[in-house]
């Protein structure tokens, strides 16, 4: 079930990058409710040059951000392995992409994966699967084939508009609140 959305909806576009497969959600909210939009991969072929992976991605996503006009652009952080060619290269792609969505004016925030998975499975060491599970019960998907790369980018968008909840506490940390509300601390 995919929404339209509507004026005065909150529509964030969320990235699971990569240079061969990028995964990208959009989800809208209306109040309280949170609705699928729209979800997919970007797939590059192997043998491409990176250059051309680069222009795809970056195209792609351009073309995305016209179509559904987000107001804020979410992207899983680089996570920092062994293999720094890998790294270099993931680099690449959150480069292209998070210059496509500054180009269309749009502010951008980044998760890394350990609070994505957390955001949305309450443990920051879940599964691909276990997100993917809470994704599609969380926006109302029956299918469940939504593929790994999708399911992680719309797990970032529900991340991002968790963190633009206007009923999240506003205080930095214990000591704020606690300073903010003395009488609600026991002595």
């Amino acid at each position: 079930m995919r929404a339209s959305a509507r004026q005065g909806d909150t529509i964030v576009l969320g990235l699971d990058p990569g240079t061969l497969v990028t995964g990208y959600g959009i989800v809208a909210r209306r109040g309280n409710e949170m609705m699928l939009v729209e979800y997919g991969t970007i797939r590059n072929e192997a043998e491409s040059t990176m250059a051309a992976r680069l222009q795809l991605i970056h195209a792609n996503l351009a073309e995305l951000i016209a179509r559904y006009h987000p107001v804020e652009f979410a992207i899983e952080s680089a996570f920092y392995g062994k293999n720094a060619q890998s790294a270099l290269k993931l680099g690449h792609a959150r480069g292209v992409s998070i210059l496509a969505a500054v180009q269309a004016g749009l502010a951008t925030s980044e998760y890394s994966p350990r609070e994505v998975k957390k955001a949305i499975v309450g443990t920051g060491t879940a599964s691909k699967e276990q997100v993917r599970y809470m994704v599609c019960s969380l926006l109302r998907i029956r299918d469940g084939a939504v593929p790994l790369d999708a399911s992680d980018a719309l797990a970032v968008a529900i991340c991002h508009l968790h963190s633009l909840s206007p009923d999240r506490s506003r205080h930095r940390d214990w000591a704020s609140y606690v300073a903010a509300h003395p009488e609600r601390v026991a002595r």
